[in-house]
């Protein structure tokens, strides 16, 4: 099987595999896990008689740093005190 994958395809798996699995991967590098994605949303796992899914990530997000940086947002400051924290965090 073969199929394609947007850009927007890519940054969100990209995005994605950083936030959930805790793995930093350039941008290409996360294409075949937006083909999974894509694929997933489209119900075609549910066809199929295979459990096992294997997507292969090469490339280090290191290769690429500028594309995380322009995809995280600027963290908050608050003042040091428990306080200030609690509510930013709506506790």
């Amino acid at each position: 099987l073969i199929d394609m994958v947007s850009d927007q395809e890519i940054l969100e798996a990209y995005k994605i595999l950083a936030n959930k699995e805790g793995v930093f991967v350039e941008p290409a590098s996360a294409a075949s896990v937006a083909g999974i994605l894509k694929l997933n949303k489209a119900d075609y796992f549910k066809k199929t008689k295979s459990p096992r899914i294997v997507c292969i990530l090469t490339g280090h997000g290191l290769k690429d740093p500028d594309r995380a940086i322009k995809t995280i947002k600027e963290p908050k400051v608050v003042p040091a005190n428990l306080k200030s924290i609690l509510t930013q965090i709506d506790y």
